[in-house]
């Protein structure tokens, strides 16, 4: 059997590490001003040192240069060409059919991924990609599951991709105006304000429909016709493993390390069960363990055909998780955990320590908090301070007698992420 990699996002180098961490094959980042996300936090000198932590752990880098040029952009493609050697990368992924065919002149090496944003649907549009090159297509997010199967069926030498969680935009695979229009902030140019997002107080009437009036039922909270709810394919990932699809990708280069952790480790655990035992495969534990990140509930998006009134949440854009990122362990010393805490915690707050290792996460209470740089105690520390603060083995030992040092360590290393549940 075939065996899919995970490919997952990376904003920053904390996500990149922590993402590797829980069990991703590859990552895929952005290069400065070419990719489709512009607020990514990853300079040329981070993507350099990450491309070397990646590669020492045999994994995968991946660039996306996924945005399309205008003419002044071409005038910086020597300085890109240079960033772009000294990285390192395993493959590129592009959208332009001018940048790939300008970098496949520079790069005659290194293999070539269509992005999503190309908006490849057809078998013919894949074989048309192969012809030139391309070692890699990124499937458009509006194709179901036939239509994937068939394309499979079709194209059996080059590699296929496809997004199996994230955000879903309202347009077709990202080509959206409504940003730009509203804010001059362009989507095509990683800087979307998510304005399908914002709440509208209008009536929709369509030009050649005159006095079809789409109505828009408002409370005190707003409406929100254009917000999609979030991708989430968990369910059906067994049939995307059984036809051979090489690359499974996770959306979120703009997320939180926490998400990173806990979509990534869902989903390759899950990964892991369905080759163990494909017939006897149960998504439902992992589906439950994805509702503990940031969402706005999810759909299975068009994988079984059209879109129904299910993708959408019209009501809010607020997350649906009862739980949130408490903070992450940013260093181990002789006795305790350095935290670096990222939302508001207190006395008697209990920790849930996720572990890399699927079935090894542990329940803390908080007793104390004690500031990593002052040694002073606390009752209460927001994340907004940025604080570290320590948290003794022998806390967490005492609560958990199972465990040894050895088996503390081991389970929770430096980029374990900590949750707790929201406080209302």
């Amino acid at each position: 059997m075939k065996i899919s990699e995970l490919i997952a996002p990376a904003g920053s180098l904390e996500s990149l590490e922590t993402a590797l961490l829980y069990g991703a094959d590859a990552i895929y980042a952005g290069v400065p001003n070419f990719g489709l996300r512009a607020k990514s936090l990853l300079t040329p000198e981070e993507l350099i040192y990450g491309s070397e932590i990646i590669h020492k752990q045999n994994k995968k880098l991946y660039l996306t240069l996924n945005s399309f040029f205008k003419n002044s952009d071409f005038d910086n493609l020597d300085k890109l060409c240079n960033i772009i050697k000294a990285i390192n990368a395993d493959a590129l992924i592009i959208s332009d059919l001018a940048v790939f065919t300008e970098m496949k002149k520079n790069f005659p090496n290194i293999e070539f991924h269509v992005s999503t944003q190309a908006n490849i649907c057809s078998y013919k549009a894949v074989n048309s990609w192969a012809n030139l090159g391309a070692d890699l297509c990124v499937l458009a997010r509006e194709l179901s599951f036939t239509e994937i199967k068939e394309i499979r069926e079709k194209c059996p030498n080059i590699k296929l991709e496809t997004f199996i969680h994230g955000a879903m935009c309202m347009s077709y695979s990202g080509r959206c105006l409504l940003s730009n229009f509203l804010t001059g902030r362009a989507a095509n140019k990683g800087d979307c304000a998510h304005s399908c997002r914002w709440k509208y107080k209008v009536y929709l009437e369509e030009e050649k429909r005159p006095n079809e009036f789409f109505e828009l039922i408002e409370d005190d909270k707003g409406s929100y016709i254009l917000n999609s709810k979030d991708l989430c394919l968990m369910s059906k990932i067994n049939k995307l493993l059984e036809i051979g699809i090489d690359s499974l990708k996770i959306e979120g280069r703009n997320k939180t390390q926490y998400y990173a952790a806990i979509v990534v480790r869902a989903y390759k655990q899950a990964m892991k069960d369905y080759y163990k035992n494909s017939e006897n495969f149960n998504y439902k534990l992992y589906t439950e363990e994805l509702l503990t990140v940031a969402n706005r509930g999810y759909t299975e998006g068009f994988f079984e055909g059209n879109l129904s009134e299910k993708a959408h949440n019209y009501e809010t854009t607020a997350s649906n998780s009862k739980f949130e990122w408490a903070a992450y362990i940013e260093d181990l010393k002789e006795d305790y955990f350095v935290l670096r805490i990222k939302n508001k915690i207190q006395i008697g707050d209990v920790f849930e320590f996720i572990s890399p290792i699927w079935g090894q996460d542990k329940k803390v209470k908080i007793n104390n908090l004690i500031d990593n740089k002052t040694s002073l105690k606390k009752d209460v520390v927001h994340g907004s301070e940025n604080t570290e603060i320590r948290f003794y083995f022998k806390d967490f030992l005492e609560q958990n007698n199972n465990l040894t040092l050895e088996e503390l360590k081991k389970n929770f290393p430096k980029y374990t992420v900590i949750r707790k549940e929201k406080s209302f």
